[in-house]
């Protein structure tokens, strides 16, 4: 039974991901324990790449941390904590009180954590939209790039990059139904011809930027903690 919880906890954190780098944060290593305990509780211990990430951020991959275990039926008390963070304190408190972000920084809490979810989860899609589409022109070179708004759902390969899309594409509430243009505006809008450029040149910055700020991350996650811990490397035994 414990076994078989600690493999569920960890499938249920690998769906959270970090908000500004649109990965999980298992992959990411920011899972620093898991424990399973009587009567199936379960500890979770987080860690970030520096003591100063973003409060928001670190609240909100927390909050849901905690949130995809209470889901779990065989899960008992679910407690997750933060460390080595200028927040940690305050962040467990209020995590333990099941304060909510507002009521864990009061006043300094200047944006709802569903409005951070909103704009992050419309910047992964950019990022989707721009890999889907730049594999599609590299694999058909007679392909213009100035045509792209003419591009489809149903023209993308069945594909991991799709797949991707047409997940980000649900989770900011577009539809992924063939007929439906994969090059849209922030806002969900087709995109006319005149427009290409500028809407595939943005989306590949943004794209860029995810992918960079994750490799800095990482870089400043392997310096921060340069062993594994002992869950890292059960983890990875057990795969």
């Amino acid at each position: 039974m414990t076994a078989e919880l600690e493999r569920a906890a960890w499938e249920a954190l690998g769906e959270v991901v970090d908000p500004e780098l649109d990965e999980p944060i298992t992959d990411l290593g920011f899972v620093r324990s898991l424990r399973v305990g009587p009567a199936g509780s379960v500890e979770v211990h987080l860690r970030l790449p520096t003591s100063f990430c973003a409060p928001n951020f670190a609240f909100l991959m927390a909050s849901d941390a905690k949130d995809v275990l209470r889901e779990l039926p065989q899960v008992g008390e679910v407690r997750v904590e933060l460390d080595d963070h200028h927040d940690s304190e305050l962040i467990n408190r209020g995590l333990a009180a099941d304060a909510g972000y507002r009521g864990t920084f009061g006043e300094e809490a200047d944006e709802d954590l569903e409005e951070l979810r909103e704009t992050f989860r419309r910047k992964a899609h950019a990022a989707a939209m721009e890999r889907a589409l730049t594999r599609l022109l590299r694999a058909d070179p007679d392909l213009p790039e100035e045509q792209l708004h003419r591009i489809t759902v149903a023209d993308l390969p069945d594909a991991a990059p799709t797949r991707a899309l047409l997940r980000r594409r649900a989770a900011i509430g577009l539809s992924t139904a063939p007929a439906e243009p994969v090059l849209v505006d922030p806002s969900g809008r087709p995109c006319g011809p005149d427009e290409v450029p500028m809407r595939l040149r943005m989306a590949r910055a943004v794209r860029i930027s995810i992918e960079g700020n994750s490799h800095f991350c990482r870089g400043l996650l392997r310096t921060r903690y340069p062993e594994p811990n002992v869950d890292e490397r059960e983890q990875e035994h057990a795969s």
